[in-house]
């Protein structure tokens, strides 16, 4: 791979991820660290130059060029390696978050390790790191010989053993050597915030290097996925793995903010929370994969942060269960001049109905896997149930949180029926109290029969995206998915042909049609294109979406990661990654493929 900067950015295909449960990094294909949060992943960056090339702060290791590289993730983790080919030799990066050992060790820990592999390569490394968005120059000194950016509360240490002596010029530590065949060099950043900075020794850090590498292995080994595409569901499970804020069990919708959908415009989203949204196809992914202890963490969580605004639920929640996610904008350029650069998600604060059939399905999950609700969950699960009984009616801004007008969207009135049903069996089974059940029967049959009535086109042979609509909606497929049980279109077969027909572009889907608020155009939605392939097995048409599936697995980057968006003309990623949803609908698809297969 030959890297090419586009006006000083690289493609999104050429960025690699890794993490320790806490934050992400973001590693493009020329070694460049242009992303990362501390402490946490929706904490303000360090280094962000993804963002903005002058103002963001990187951290960049490399040979002198030219170069040419390749690389992938070590077997089974989420460890990075990339190999760098140079006219007079060939070295091995290895870049990892760190994973505490148990001992006194930096909050969090990045090491990028150098192997030489022949010759001699001269290397440059440049840590400039940008505190609070790009927003704050640290001060610089060294403690004990050691280089330390600091800012108000936040420090960043650079250790360095063999990689050159450190020298601190104009808001940066930077250091060259020659690596040569069969010689090691590393450098360390540990950080601190408001807490004492730990400076590691190398032998410490060389330590839990090799012990991340086996957690990592020993979590992929426990995945018990036997079915067909087992590396892409296996690298998509690692990705769902980096996501996962281990302190809560929340798991991020993506690692990053503000990457454009439309080069040059303004669909720029931050995506580091967790969407109620995701859950019920989450925790299905997770017991799919034989995660029982992420999938038990997961629900626990769901429950607890929606507990402060019972029975109504946000739309997103942060990691730490707080619901305050205001939107505001930052003074950087954006990718590739996109802007305005957005931290926070005004989404939070929309009604969106279908995020309580996304609970009340996640509840049934866990409880059918288990065959327990506690009396406190099942006593919140009523509130909710007869809380639907009384807003499904309402106009809403829909899964995609459209900024336009509000809607009779179809995808929310079936989750408001997908609530009820699932309301009436978990009363069937004994789960929770029964007494309302006959009424959430009632008004089960009352949404099935609007969708039915208002929402299907005898023109267009479908359902459409809103009641009286003329436009399409890929969330229509979540229908097949969830179990809706459709009397003008069984399976919704005609629903998803008409998708393929008006939606699609080869393998990929549009979300929708017509406008919502914002102004551009946007890419593929790379779910919807999973969605099509498990629901084109669920209908039966297991041939189909075989062949579907087979086109959307080599749209990968080189390490296996999926953006939320592509582009249909150039393949080209748009919006934010690692797009958990997108390895998700991929983790779900492929196991509804095997079961169709086996049968």
């Amino acid at each position: 791979m030959a890297s090419t900067r586009d006006t000083g950015y690289l493609p999104l295909r050429e960025y690699a991820a890794i993490g320790d449960g806490r934050t992400l990094g973001f590693v493009a294909s020329d070694g460049s660290l242009e992303w990362l949060c501390l402490p946490d992943l929706d904490s303000p960056s360090i280094f962000a130059t993804v963002l903005d090339l002058e103002r963001g702060g990187s951290f960049s290791f490399a040979p002198e060029p030219p170069f040419e590289t390749e690389r992938r993730y070590l077997p089974d983790t989420n460890v990075l390696e990339t190999t760098f080919r140079t006219a007079t030799g060939s070295v091995r990066v290895t870049d990892a978050m760190l994973l505490p050992d148990g001992g006194l060790v930096p909050a969090r820990e990045l090491a990028r390790r150098v192997e030489g592999l022949s010759g001699q390569v001269s290397m440059n490394w440049r840590v400039e790191p940008r505190f609070r968005y790009g927003r704050r120059t640290p001060r610089m000194g060294r403690r004990g010989g050691t280089p330390v950016a600091t800012a108000g509360g936040d420090a960043l240490a650079v250790s360095s053993w063999a990689a050159g002596a450190p020298a601190i010029a104009d808001g940066s530590i930077s250091g060259s050597f020659i690596a040569t065949a069969g010689a090691d060099a590393l450098v360390v950043l540990g950080s601190a915030h408001q807490e004492p900075l730990v400076l590691p020794s190398r032998s410490e850090a060389e330590s839990r290097l090799s012990s991340t590498i086996s957690f990592w292995r020993a979590w992929a080994v426990g995945r018990t996925y036997v079915g067909p595409w087992r590396d892409a569901v296996i690298r998509s499970a690692l990705v769902l793995k980096l996501l996962i804020h281990s302190p809560s069990g929340a798991i991020a919708a993506a690692g990053t903010a503000s990457l454009p959908e439309q080069i040059g415009g303004e669909r720029n989203w931050d995506y580091r929370f967790c969407w109620v949204r995701d859950s019920a196809l989450t925790l299905h992914a997770l017991m799919r994969l034989g995660c029982p202890q992420e999938g038990e963490s997961y629900f626990w969580w769901l429950l607890h942060a929606s507990q402060l605004t019972h029975p109504r639920l946000r739309v997103l929640y942060r990691l730490n269960g707080s619901e305050r996610t205001p939107e505001s904008t930052l003074p950087l350029g954006g990718y590739r001049n996109s802007a305005p650069v957005r931290i926070g998600n005004a989404a939070g604060g929309q009604e969106q109905l279908d995020v309580y059939g996304d609970l009340m399905q996640t509840a049934w999950l866990y409880a059918a896997a288990t065959g327990r609700l506690d009396s406190d969950t099942a006593r919140r699960l009523v509130e909710i149930a007869d809380l639907v009984c009384e807003i499904w009616r309402r106009p809403d801004s829909g899964i995609w949180e459209v900024r336009s007008r509000p809607l009779h969207f179809t995808h929310s009135k079936i989750m408001c029926w997908i609530a009820l049903d699932r309301a009436v069996r978990l009363a069937e089974g004994g789960l929770i109290p029964s007494a309302h059940a006959s009424r959430w029967s009632a008004e089960a049959e009352e949404v099935r029969r609007f969708i039915e009535e208002s929402c299907w086109s005898e023109e267009a042979g479908s359902y459409m995206r809103s009641a009286g609509g003329r436009d399409l909606d890929a969330s229509l497929l979540l229908g097949a998915l969830m179990g809706y049980p459709s009397e003008r279109d069984p399976g919704l077969n005609a629903t998803i042909s008409a998708l393929r027909r008006d939606l699609g572009s080869g393998p990929l889907l549009d979300r929708y049609s017509g406008e919502d608020g914002v102004e551009g155009k946007e890419g593929a939605f790379l779910c919807c294109s999973f969605w099509l392939a498990d629901a084109l097995a669920r209908a039966g048409r297991v041939v189909e979406a075989t062949e579907l599936m087979e086109q959307l697995i080599g749209l990968a980057n080189d390490v296996g990661l999926y953006a939320e968006e592509i582009d249909q003309g150039s393949s080209a990623f748009l919006g934010n990654l690692p797009q958990g949803l997108v390895h998700l609908a991929l983790i779900n698809a492929a196991v509804s493929i095997g079961e169709v297969q086996r049968r």
